[in-house]
């Protein structure tokens, strides 16, 4: 199988045309064509169909890109492993929640890299399916994504169709976020009804896309309170936690030093509880790297502390 072919396929199904593609690999049309075509003969089925957008994969072909984006991203960090280069290269991507334990695990783990590497980190948090999409596309060779345990058929069932492979990172209740000025903050514990006339800080983008509104609803068992801010970005929760004692959130358990560093503390909730569960995911032909086991062990020892 000719790997030159392969990458001609991705950049076909990218472009979702044949003219447009041989444009951006400067060959003519007809030689893409043929590609195509001696593809299709030595697989034996067809990759691609006609619509009225142009081309784009037949439920088959889907299959075999998704297999031909992962061989290559494999073949590149192979070339870029040897090549005649005295320097170390490390390379690390992962798509994450927001998730502040894990954003702290990762400044460990940075800390603890060679300094002598040269590094190329991608780090990025998102919603779940996206997370899942990019690690299908080989944009991203691994993801934490995040969801309630009652949405783990869902989740599961959509892995499993992708051949993702999965490893349970951290299954955790959510906890109370809030000042250590807050009039709550001396409780061992607080309730819903404690909670009612404060105001709660939600991330405006964390429903998941293409998951009907009921079936969310119905995982979530926490009452939903009269009053919010919602934001968009982690780093600013802390500073209106913080500042403004009347707010509070529910996030997975944080590290002290995190709670320290912002004057924060964090309380269980008594009452219905919202079980998360934070899941590894990666392509099944991927093979975790020594770079990736090195951050996945610090990001244990990080829960260890927590717990």
């Amino acid at each position: 199988m000719n790997l030159t072919h392969l990458r001609y396929m991705v950049e076909v199904e990218r472009h979702g045309s044949i003219t447009k593609a041989a444009a951006a690999l400067y060959m003519g049309q007809p030689n893409l064509s043929k590609a195509i075509k001696e593809m299709e003969l030595e697989i034996g089925i067809p990759i691609f169909k006609r619509s009225a957008k142009g081309v784009v994969p037949t439920e088959k072909g889907q299959e075999f890109l998704q297999y031909a984006k992962a061989i290559i991203v494999q073949m590149d960090k192979m070339e870029e492993l040897y090549k005649e280069n005295s320097e170390s290269r490390l390379d690390f991507q992962l798509m994450l929640p927001r998730a502040s334990y894990i954003t702290y695990a990762f400044t460990e783990f940075m800390n603890k890299l060679p300094k002598t590497e040269l590094v190329d980190v991608k780090f990025k948090e998102t919603n779940s399916l996206e997370a899942i999409n990019s690690v299908i596309e080989c944009e991203c060779t691994m993801a934490i994504i995040r969801y309630e345990l009652g949405m783990e058929d869902f989740f599961t069932s959509l892995l499993n169709e992708k051949n993702l492979r999965s490893q349970e990172i951290w299954t955790y209740d959510y906890v109370v976020l809030m000042s250590e000025k807050s009039p709550l903050a001396s409780s061992r514990t607080v309730t819903e009804a404690e909670l009612e006339d404060y105001i709660e800080i939600l991330h405006g983008d964390t429903a998941v896309p293409n998951v009907s509104a009921a079936l969310q609803k119905k995982s979530s068992r926490m009452k939903s309170h009269k009053r919010h801010i919602y934001v968009f970005e982690r780093g600013s929760q802390f500073d209106i936690l913080s500042s403004v004692p009347n707010t509070f959130m529910y996030v997975s358990p944080l590290p002290a030093e995190i709670l320290r560093r912002y004057r924060l503390v964090q309380k269980p909730c008594l009452g219905p509880k919202r079980t998360n569960r934070d899941t590894l995911i990666y392509q099944s032909s991927y093979r975790l790297s020594k770079t990736d086991q090195m951050f996945l062990d610090v990001l244990k020892d990080i829960i260890k502390e927590i717990q």
